[in-house]
């Protein structure tokens, strides 16, 4: 019987370790000059000036005082939320729950908040709803890991289903009456008093600060502790963490606890520091954009930041274009569009080549 015979392909895609910084630098420039010139020529078919609609969007992130503690506002849970997702994808695992751990972590604080008394003090009361948003979220993080463990189940459509079973407990709430002003009949869950809202410092909530350390604690954990040095392991290879005896299933579970409750903390944020209630918007498709995030910066803790302040200021600064231009604010989804494209052609360009295969024979 004779052998099929296999057509060679004339090039391959690898993987390229060896390109020097100064082609890097050039290659990135050349992906931002295009993609300026991109969004200006998006800009001009509107019939608008690509240097003041620039200027409108500057100035709607940092043109005032209040307008720069709502860019930070908007950052800060991207931030977190691009953490927690990282530690996860570090090991593999391929976490796109975030939005429902984000609700999960806003309605374990707000039901802290709803039967405490304002009598109990404030710290006692803001620690409490930051410990339930942590342990609840975690332990809903923890879900998905067993059955990838157990049962092998793809963690991935896993982890996004639950996306929906938060965003239904949500709207459950939202009709309960335990839960809803008395005042009002509208299904609507009411706000937080004031005394279970997060402290001001700088004109934006603490969370702010908080952020900040969980960077910090993200570089230190991955870098400087054991824990960390097994889940790049367990990414890495499965049967090198086999062979260096690290229990596989312990670190999914316990990377996975960690993941989700940051996006917890992301959302008892929202709920107790930003909106003062809890809604079905309170996510409002930050965990998927988190998802960008983490991978476009490559899971560095400084990338994730920059990234996540250059977001804010696009949708910060595309609020302001509705304002001045009558613009949609739709307009800053289709520039983060632009902008995470051409990154990724950059990432390619950067981190693989193409081979060209000589003598095109048939084997």
């Amino acid at each position: 019987m004779k052998k099929k015979k296999m057509k060679t392909p004339l090039f391959r895609i690898v993987k390229n370790d060896k390109m020097k910084i100064s082609r890097t630098i050039l290659i990135y420039i050349v992906i931002f000059v295009m993609m300026i010139i991109t969004v200006s020529g998006l800009v001009l078919a509107m019939h608008f000036s690509p240097l003041k609609v620039a200027k409108t969007i500057i100035w709607g992130a940092f043109g005032k005082e209040f307008l720069i503690r709502e860019t930070i506002k908007n950052a800060i849970p991207l931030v977190v939320i691009s953490i927690g997702l990282s530690l996860a994808f570090k090991m593999k695992f391929w976490n796109i729950g975030g939005e429902g751990q984000v609700l999960i972590g806003g309605i374990a604080c707000t039901f802290i908040s709803f039967i405490m008394d304002d009598s109990v003090p404030q710290g006692i009361v803001l620690v409490l709803m930051a410990i339930t948003s942590i342990v609840v979220a975690g332990i809903y993080g923890i879900i998905p890991a067993l059955f990838k463990a157990k049962f092998n189940t793809n963690e991935t459509i896993l982890t996004l289903m639950l996306n929906y079973v938060a965003i239904q407990i949500v709207i459950l709430l939202q009709n309960s009456k335990s839960w809803q002003d008395p005042t009002n009949s509208f299904p609507k869950i009411r706000m937080l008093s004031f005394s279970h809202r997060l402290p001001m410092v700088l004109g934006v909530h603490i969370g702010w600060i908080l952020t900040i350390g969980i960077v910090i604690l993200y570089y230190i954990y991955m870098n400087r502790t054991k824990h960390g040095f097994e889940v790049k392991i367990v990414g890495d290879s499965e049967n090198t963490a086999k062979y260096a005896g690290i229990n596989k299933t312990k670190v999914m579970v316990r990377t996975m606890f960690l993941s989700a409750a940051l996006c917890g903390i992301a959302g008892y944020f929202q709920v107790a520091g930003a909106d003062g209630t809890l809604s079905e918007s309170t996510s409002g498709g930050m965990g998927f954009t988190a998802i960008m995030i983490a991978w476009m910066s490559e899971m560095n803790p400084i990338g994730i930041v920059a990234m996540s302040i250059l977001i804010a200021v696009l949708n910060r600064g595309a609020d302001n274009l509705q304002t001045v231009f009558l613009i949609p604010s739709s307009f800053a989804d289709i520039m983060i569009g632009i902008m995470l494209l051409f990154m990724l052609v950059g990432k390619f360009l950067t981190k693989y080549k193409v081979v060209i295969i000589k003598g095109g024979a048939e084997k």
